[in-house]
């Protein structure tokens, strides 16, 4: 009897503890059940708008082949951020540098298949798909931005990019790479006359003319996609690379070459292009947008480029690489013969409009 009174004492201090513990419970009212069922629905609702809201954007891809910091990244960017206020949100574009997508002459071939859709790049691979825009890769063919900007955007660039229809690109709007500069190792020194040249190992794009007019200089040009410079230029299998100051600063070419040279040998335009097929799929004034946004795009892009090249160059004096100033009249003398043998070669509407800017 005793054990069994103790044993109804526990299992009443162990309700008491749970009723304690638990706090008062009450039934669910209606309103509850209401407000629960209330909530649930919004919730379901906010996700079946954003599910649709995100099945109406339409993701592009955009590539580049250089570094994020370029103005190239800057550029697109701005591109992608005019499109979208523009078009409401419609279009998203999703940005690869660093050549994830491939080189410059991927990129080109990309929006031919359509599987890329927009890409900033040179125009220096461009003369393997379209002769024509070799022209301006003429050593010293511009004395200046203002002179290089006047010309690619008047009549001659637009007649450019009317070849590309053709090929199945569309041509949005020129911009900017800068004018080229010649870097070399500390074993080799720097280029300061013509006679620095012979011999000397460059990496080039893989461009006819500026291979023709480095072989012309007397240099060994040595094309090779940029992805593998780096490494080349580190472990002494070229001497020498050559680029815009914003290539050389921003992809730390400083680190395995030690002299820089300013001699501005070639002009280096960019452009910002869309894939045909992606295009063409585009209603009119969708179209209209894109065009618009590529020309605001690329004004901003040769802000940025001309904004670091001044920048970076300090900072490379400042990392103790080694500046030479040639005069450049010995450099641009060694050079007509280039003239001599392409003034046939490319269309000759063309190289008069051009000639005719550049005199």
């Amino acid at each position: 009897m005793k054990k069994r009174l103790i044993t109804v004492a526990l299992l009443l201090i162990m309700c008491i503890s749970i009723s304690a513990c638990g706090g008062e419970q009450k039934p669910a009212t209606s309103t509850d059940k209401q407000e629960d069922t209330k909530q649930v629905a919004e919730v379901n609702d906010n996700k079946d708008t954003k599910d649709k809201a995100d099945a109406n954007v339409i993701e592009l891809k955009a590539s580049h082949s250089v570094a994020p910091t370029h103005p190239y990244q800057l550029g697109l960017e701005k591109f992608a951020e005019l499109v979208s206020e523009k078009t409401n949100g419609k279009y998203k574009i999703d940005i690869f540098h660093s050549a994830q997508l491939g080189n410059e002459r991927d990129n080109y071939e990309g929006l031919q298949l359509g599987t890329v859709d927009i890409t900033m790049g040179s125009t220096g691979p461009m003369g393997t798909f379209v002769k024509d825009f070799q022209m301006l890769d003429l050593p010293f063919l511009f004395e200046s931005y203002e002179k290089a900007d006047a010309v690619l955007d008047g009549e001659l660039g637009q007649k450019l990019f009317e070849k590309l229809d053709a090929i199945g690109i569309v041509g949005g709007a020129f911009c900017d790479n800068g004018f080229r500069q010649i870097t070399t190792s500390e074993k080799w020194g720097p280029i300061e006359k013509v006679e620095d040249l012979k011999g000397l190992k460059v990496r080039t794009m893989e461009n006819e003319v500026h291979m023709e007019t480095f072989k012309t200089l007397g240099a060994d040009p040595t094309p090779m996609a940029y992805s593998e410079v780096f490494t080349s230029l580190q472990t002494g299998v070229l001497d020498s690379q050559e680029n815009p100051i914003p290539i050389i600063y921003n992809n730390r070419i400083y680190e395995v070459q030690k002299n820089l040279s300013l001699t501005n040998h070639f002009y280096s335009p960019a452009m910002i292009l869309f894939s045909g097929k992606m295009f063409e799929k585009l209603d009119a004034d969708t179209q209209a947008i894109f065009l618009e946004s590529a020309k605001e795009a690329a004004a901003y892009e040769r802000e940025q480029i001309r904004k670091q090249e001044k920048e970076q160059l300090e900072e490379l004096k400042a990392l103790n690489m080694n500046i030479a100033e040639p005069d450049l009249a010995p450099f641009k003398e060694a050079c007509q013969p280039i003239y001599e043998k392409y003034k046939e070669t490319w269309d000759a509407e063309l190289m008069k409009i051009l000639f005719d800017a550049t005199k």
